[in-house]
């Protein structure tokens, strides 16, 4: 009795162990990357970007790691989350398309003015030689700091600081990035950025503000307006040391419809609208 019952447990363990073990061919797919792709594929390709080298920075970077926990079920949507200290992460289009715009060359030296969660800053790492990023609020620096350097971007140099002032130790740039919204250019960020650069920036007030692509040509900027938007404001020396104020922009403007943007048929002040359409109807309600 003895010598069959220990072969039936031998056979029963040994199909257990199977179980156990992955398929010819390897692992099953990441879940992160699965919906990485999704998210990729739907939000970001679907959605007209082209560029290929971009494209694959966003299927490789994995964002939910640039998120808190309470949030990373949210990571692989295409929206804006909190980080902390009033702070977001950007949309995976905006972090798409403002990379695109700027035309990220492998040995290109660039500057980022708001690292945030240091997702972009992680973006623009598989794109260019170098980046050089800057947060103003230090537990937010340090924390992605930490994150960037968990996830082996050796090429991320960060500071915590002023970014109104740019970092002009490493002047000059070839390309700018601009994270937060200042209501004019700062001057410094002019002067750092090479001749024949880019800088990709968005300037207003709050609430009403404007994404420009600006190019570098004899000293002297021209300014490509590219869509409405809506960033964190710039604080620091962008204030004035003046605390920023509530302005007639922190209201909602706009909630009939009735006037569209001077860019495209989008409502005007209502920012990241994408996928949608405008419909009149003589009895639609306001």
């Amino acid at each position: 009795m003895r010598g069959p019952t220990s072969l039936r447990g031998k056979r029963l363990w040994f199909g257990f162990w199977l179980l156990l073990v992955p398929p010819a061919g390897g692992q099953s797919p990441d879940r992160w990357q699965v919906q990485r792709d999704r998210m990729v594929d739907e939000e970001v390709v679907a959605a007209g970007i082209k560029n290929a080298r971009v494209i694959a920075a966003l299927r490789t970077v994995p964002r939910h790691e640039f998120v808190t926990p309470d949030h990373r079920r949210h990571a692989y949507l295409d929206m804006s989350l909190p980080i902390g200290v009033g702070q977001t992460i950007s949309p995976p289009f905006m972090v798409a398309m403002m990379s695109e715009k700027l035309d990220p060359q492998p040995d290109d030296k660039l500057l980022e003015i708001g690292t945030g969660s240091g997702y972009q800053a992680a973006v623009l790492s598989k794109l260019v030689r170098n980046v050089y990023t800057i947060e103003i609020v230090e537990s937010l620096g340090r924390r992605s700091a930490a994150t960037l350097r968990r996830l082996g971007c050796y090429n991320v140099h960060t500071r915590i600081g002023d970014g109104y002032a740019g970092w002009p130790q490493y002047a000059p740039y070839d390309k700018i990035i601009v994270t937060c919204s200042p209501e004019r250019v700062p001057p410094a960020l002019v002067e750092q950025l090479k001749e024949g650069g880019r800088m990709i920036i968005p300037v207003g007030e709050p609430f009403q503000q404007t994404l420009y692509l600006l190019r570098k040509r004899d000293g002297e900027l021209v300014k490509e307006a590219i869509e409405p938007t809506m960033f964190v404001p710039m604080t620091g020396s962008a204030l004035g040391g003046q605390r920023q104020q509530a302005g007639p922009g922190d209201t909602l403007q706009n909630g009939g419809f009735e006037a569209l943007s001077r860019f495209d048929d989008r409502p005007e002040a209502w920012y990241y609208v994408r996928q949608a359409k405008v419909v009149a109807l003589g009895d639609a309600p306001s």
